[in-house]
């Protein structure tokens, strides 16, 4: 069992918040990714491993899971739909909202996704699968509830819904920098069109806007109100000047035309479904922390850096989603570490996981400094007393048990062999 920073147990994500009950179990939330995609090898035993990680998922919830095989000899992979649906809330068509998640499979989308989907609503995921990953949601392909569309935000599409999730941008430095121009694309024509949709269809609208846009700061913590300290012409730019006009068009639509927008800064966020070989600081380590290599430390390792749990971001998107308050909200954890520091604790918990599930050849990794990137941020830490006022919204998850899971859930993903 889960205690939450106040020490209680966390038994449900999610609270009944702004007449929007988003209330979910944490074990079925867990037993959608806690667990490799396919559990039966053929011709051989079903490995431990896989028994390790089903430790989390509640016996009743194990007939939702993937029943594809696995051929360890050739290395090839049978795959199956699931043989039911994990099960929704059974609400009143009249209270079913329908909704539209760009980028929803992505890493932060696909949490999203998963959370709409238990709660009873419709739910359409619109994606052209540059970072995000069919497999993130494949277990609700076919669910009268759902439906995925490939497609691409910079081109305008038309469908009919009560609220936009507007998630779709690339957010890792190795994937938003590959293309800078498509990235600025996408932070403008796509805002653009979603909101073009939400004036057409009156839907609510939400951007996940970011941290960067306060760049590296000279205020600390960052309220929403500091206006940041960003270069517009370096390598991150594409990003960060794209998230901030994107706000500015969000505000356009606002007060030209009557949408209804929120806005979430979201600062450094981890959680399973994180792709491992993105160059975020969290994936790296822990990783490199698994097999046991080097870790990788940027610079001399004081740059600070605040990290939240992907459920108390969920939480947070959906209060703000469902809140009057139209200001811009940021939505992270205030607990700081520096880079070192972090390193060092990702070490000790990946030891803690491995001497639980009885791992003898688990050799402790070296952390080894490399040069800074350029405009790397040197402090990072939210001030979120706007959440906890207006949304009543406060992290739940420590970084410590968030890391644990991520832990298990990269070494199932090892056990199959996706990594």
């Amino acid at each position: 069992m889960s205690q939450d920073k106040q020490g209680k147990d966390i038994v449900n994500v999610g609270a009944n918040k702004f007449g929007f009950d988003c209330r979910v179990p944490i074990d079925n939330l867990r037993a959608l990714y806690l667990r490799p995609h396919y559990v039966t090898a053929v011709g051989e035993a079903t490995p431990p491993l896989d028994e390790t990680i089903s430790r989390f998922i509640p016996d009743d919830l194990v007939d939702y899971q993937s029943k594809s095989l696995f051929y360890p000899k050739d290395n090839t992979i049978s795959y199956t739909t699931l043989s039911r649906f994990p099960p929704v809330k059974l609400i009143p068509h009249a209270d079913q909202k329908r909704v539209l998640v760009t980028g929803g499979a992505g890493f932060v989308g696909s949490h999203l996704v998963d959370r709409l989907m238990l709660l009873g609503h419709q739910v359409t995921v619109l994606d052209n699968f540059f970072t995000g990953s069919k497999t993130t949601i494949s277990h609700w392909v076919g669910h009268p509830n759902f439906e995925m569309i490939r497609h691409d935000v910079v081109e305008p599409f038309m469908i009919e819904c009560d609220q936009i999730y507007h998630l779709a941008c690339p957010a890792s430095p190795p994937h938003y920098q590959y293309n800078a121009v498509k990235t600025l694309k996408t932070s403008f024509m796509g805002t653009l069109n979603m909101l073009g949709l939400a004036k057409r269809t009156k839907a609510r609208f939400l951007i996940t806007s970011t941290s960067e846009v306060y760049g590296d700061p000279e205020v600390h913590p960052q309220p929403e109100d500091y206006w940041g300290h960003v270069n517009p012409i370096g390598p991150r730019a594409c990003y960060d000047e794209g998230k901030r006009v994107a706000e500015t068009l969000t505000y356009g639509f606002h007060r030209q035309d009557n949408v209804e927008v929120r806005v979430a800064r979201i600062f450094n966020t981890f959680g399973p479904r994180m792709n491992p070989y993105d160059g975020r600081v969290v994936s790296n380590f822990i990783i490199q922390a698994l097999k046991g290599e080097e870790m990788t430390c940027y610079g001399d390792g004081s740059q600070t850096r605040s990290f939240q749990y992907v459920h108390d971001l969920v939480d947070g998107l959906i209060f703000l989603m469902n809140s009057n308050e139209t200001r811009p909200v940021n939505i992270g954890n205030g607990d700081e570490f520096t880079i070192l520091q972090f390193a060092s604790l990702v070490r000790d918990i990946v030891g803690k996981v491995q001497e639980d599930d009885g791992v003898k050849d688990w050799k402790r990794p070296e952390i080894v400094h490399k040069p800074m990137p350029t405009d790397d941020p040197q402090m990072r830490r939210p001030d979120t007393t706007r959440a906890k006022e207006v949304l009543g919204w406060q992290p739940r998850w420590t970084v410590k048990m968030g890391i644990e899971e991520m832990a298990r859930y990269y070494k199932a993903k090892m056990a199959e062999g996706s990594i």
